[in-house]
């Protein structure tokens, strides 16, 4: 779907370009803006933010070699108020007039992200969503409600439509929220299957694994778990192996780690589907804004890029052994 958005872009830039030209326009000084454009994204924790910062430098790299008005600016960090300052020297040291930020918190990064944005500075917003819009020009993610929905539609009709479950979330986020919500929104309408409790993993499998041993402790009868990232899916499936419960029927993770998909395709006993959501998406969004202001023209409000169910059906087309994540 992105790539409709691209090419609706450009054919918007064609059109303002010749308009432009046959009204005598100021169109070359727009045209000739230079752009220094900050990227915030989190630091690579785990394998879905160590995607994150491999794309968003690639992006860096081809995009300064192929526009030398085009500076790119990547900075990584670790938690919400160091993401606050650097926006801060973003501004002050570095002057940005463009910013893509991968907000590691939503709340928190809201009110900084509008100050640079009440400073003139074009603001998208990649994946883990702000509060409030009005912080943000344009808005680039995977589809989080099909993220939660397929699995929840999968394991439904992987238990006939009965049974316990127990759910791992990720941050607290506008996205996480939007996953949890489709995926209960489906298990509604299963009234014999039963989610048993739903806690923060923080998308980290060491925090996975502690959550799952909890749950092992507190229930006797757990038929799928929904990890809601491949990392936390390892750190369920370490802990359910070390529990040697037998019980537990399928762990679906997400996002489609290379990890995931690997045990999709060998037919691992219980990851057997995944959902897609590709960290490429920070490249996109990096790519689109800079090509964008560049031209000094605007993206779409918002970009949502598919997610798809992987089983072993198709697993092998979700498979690169060489990329980070």
């Amino acid at each position: 779907m992105h790539s409709i958005h691209r090419i609706f872009s450009r054919g918007l830039l064609a059109g303002a370009a010749l308009a432009a030209l046959s009204y005598g326009a100021a169109l070359p000084a727009c045209a000739a803006e230079k752009v220094t454009l900050g990227v915030a994204i989190p630091t690579a924790t785990h394998s879905f933010t160590s995607g994150i910062v491999w794309w968003a430098n690639e992006a860096k790299k081809e995009l300064e070699k192929a526009h030398p008005d085009l500076k790119i600016i990547v900075k990584t960090s670790a938690a919400a108020s160091e993401q606050a300052n650097q926006l801060q020297d973003m501004l002050t040291v570095n002057k940005i007039n463009a910013l893509v930020i991968f907000p590691l918190e939503s709340a928190a990064l809201t009110q900084p992200v509008a100050q640079v944005k009440g400073k003139g500075v074009y603001v998208t917003v990649v994946d883990r969503g702000l509060t409030n819009t009005a912080a943000q020009d344009a808005y680039v993610a995977g589809d989080n409600t099909a993220f939660g929905k397929l699995p929840a539609e999968y394991l439904a009709k992987q238990l006939n439509g009965k049974g316990n479950i127990v759910v791992l979330r990720g941050i607290p986020t506008t996205l996480d929220n939007e996953r949890f919500d489709a995926f209960s929104a489906v298990m509604k309408a299963h009234p014999d299957i039963k989610i048993l409790d739903a806690k923060y993993g923080n998308w980290n499998r060491d925090d996975a694994f502690k959550v799952m041993q909890d749950y092992l402790t507190r229930f006797r009868q757990i038929d799928a778990v929904w990890a809601a990232d491949d990392d936390m899916a390892v750190g369920v499936q370490k802990a359910i192996d070390q529990a040697k419960r037998s019980d537990i029927k399928e762990i679906f993770g997400g996002a489609g780690a290379k990890g995931a998909v690997k045990k999709i395709i060998d037919g691992d006993k219980m990851i057997k589907a995944d959902v897609s959501y590709s960290p490429k998406f920070i490249y996109d969004a990096i790519k689109m804004t800079a090509e964008a202001r560049l031209k000094g023209e605007k993206l779409p409000a918002t970009t949502i890029i598919p997610s798809v169910l992987i089983t072993n059906q198709n697993a092998k087309q979700f498979y690169f052994p060489d990329s980070p994540f």
